[in-house]
């Protein structure tokens, strides 16, 4: 069965835990072993993931050199998918032996410069803070911040993913046996001139949409949205807390959950499903090859 599992920001830096080169690499080691065993299953895997909390603080470190030479964002999503991409990459490797075939590919995605995304920005990225310290770099810097929690968190433009021109590449990489990662934190957003070329914006797209696209184009099977829960939850965090396991696109799409965190996987898992036939999972990192076998987390179908 041909895969893509979407790795969330949450799988790979848990709530809470430092921003550390270590805390990712472990966190990283985890995701590879459960990816490892969907291909040791006999599966052809393809793997996205986010980058909100990297792209944040690499945007900080950026403004903190000088405001007003600050990197783009396009540019440190180019950068955090390397650097993301590079961690799972060898991980995977070190999970898989040397015979298995890996690779990074940095991934353009086409956005419309008439979104209207770029009017009202929704990405969170970076760290939280205090409603009085985000009020304050707001001001600073130009931002637009946005309640997340308790707390407040920047938010950048996040406008819909349209075409993938590194689709031909990706295919060729799977014909050849190579375990693909790309499109990591929704892409390098890209929109197009008139005279055809190019050119980067100032954008983070959504992963899990991305992924969808992505999962559409290469003609996947099934797409798994992987993150810190362990199925999608009705009712989440009341008395009547309901967890769904087999589910109809029709019977999901009629219910709504949080706009910042599960929304847009049911979104994705149900664009997935409607435009291809095939199956979408969600559900915890380590319980990957059991979503896709119906034996844990949220599996969606027609």
């Amino acid at each position: 069965m041909k895969v893509i599992v979407a790795l969330g920001g949450n799988a790979l830096l848990r709530r809470g835990e430092a921003m550390t080169s270590a805390n990712q690499r472990e966190n990283v080691k985890h995701a590879a072993r459960s990816i490892a065993e969907l291909v040791t299953a006999g599966h052809q895997v393809t793997v996205t993931h986010g980058n909100g909390p990297q792209i944040g603080l690499l945007a900080l470190q950026s403004a903190a050199y000088d405001t007003a030479s600050a990197f783009p964002l396009d540019l440190l999503g180019a950068e955090t998918e390397g650097m993301i991409g590079y961690l799972i990459e060898q991980e995977l490797e070190n999970a898989l032996g040397p015979e298995h075939k890996v690779a990074t590919l940095l991934t353009q995605i086409e956005v419309d410069p008439r979104d209207p995304a770029f009017g009202n920005p929704t990405k969170p990225v970076g760290p939280v803070y205090e409603e009085a310290e985000a009020r304050k770099l707001a001001q600073a810097r130009g931002w637009t911040v946005k309640p997340d929690g308790a707390k407040f968190r920047r938010v950048v433009a996040s406008p819909k993913p349209k075409h993938i021109p590194d689709t031909a590449i990706i295919k060729l990489l799977l014909d050849h046996d190579v375990t693909v990662i790309c499109a990591g934190g929704g892409g390098i957003p890209v929109v197009r001139r008139p005279d055809g070329s190019l050119v980067g914006v100032e954008a983070v797209i959504d992963k899990d949409a991305a992924s969808c696209l992505l999962a559409t184009d290469i003609e996947t099977d099934a797409l798994l949205l992987l993150t810190d829960v362990d199925r999608v939850y009705l009712n989440w965090g009341t008395d009547e807390q309901q967890g769904l396991g087999k589910v109809s696109l029709d019977e999901l799409s009629r219910h709504e959950f949080a706009a910042g965190s599960m929304q847009p996987k049911v979104d994705a898992a149900c664009k997935f499903v409607k435009q291809t036939g095939g199956i979408a999972g969600i559900g915890r990192l380590e319980d990957a090859l059991g979503i896709l076998e119906g034996r844990a987390g949220t599996l969606v179908s027609t």
